[in-house]
């Protein structure tokens, strides 16, 4: 199966790289085309925890402005080559093979896209600092919940309540499909 082809084609590209690969785990499109209307508004350097194969970096790449950067980082060597491959003629973007926490000192950044529930100490608290003040955090693969608190797996979603709360963030939970939703933190 290849990518659908109303995709921007660097996305097409990662999207075809990943399935060759037999990895299915990657950015949803809904997810995608709120990354590339995000990093469209945004100036200076984007930041991605977690490459996978490079479908979300093709996101960010594709609503990027020109003199903006991602640099993305993917602890599997694998998978981090994957997607050093497809961005290897682009000098915006940088895939490092290597955790997170590499990009620590790379920072503030203006945008930073992360899974939700990697890096294991992925909340605010660890975040906060790598964003610049008006830098926007977001944070894919949630469910969608409409109660309070947020529930997840029968329990208290801990992490999406920190985030919703936390005072140095302005953040809404956003619905991109009946199944999935993004939480979008603003740094005050």
């Amino acid at each position: 199966m290849s990518a659908p082809p109303e995709l921007p084609d660097v996305v097409r590209r990662a999207f075809d790289g990943s399935r060759s690969k037999g990895f299915a785990a990657f950015c949803r499109n809904e997810t995608g085309r709120l990354l590339a209307a995000l990093a469209a508004s945004r100036t200076g350097t984007l930041a991605e925890f977690g490459t996978g194969c490079g479908v979300g970096t093709a996101w960010l790449r594709s609503g990027i402005r020109p003199g903006g950067r991602i640099l993305t980082a993917e602890l599997d060597p694998e998978l981090a080559g994957l997607a050093a491959e497809i961005f290897a003629d682009d000098d915006q973007v940088d895939v490092l093979a290597a955790d997170w926490s590499t990009l620590r000192d790379q920072g503030p950044f203006s945008l930073l896209f992360l899974d939700a529930r990697e890096p294991k100490d992925g909340g605010p608290d660890a975040i906060a600092d790598l964003v610049e003040p008006g830098g926007v955090v977001v944070l894919d693969d949630f469910t969608p919940c409409a109660s309070w608190p947020p529930v997840f797996e029968g329990r208290v979603d801990v992490l999406r309540e920190r985030w919703l709360t936390d005072e140095r963030f302005t953040t809404v939970e956003v619905m991109v499909a009946p199944d999935a939703s993004v939480l979008i933190a603003t740094r005050r």
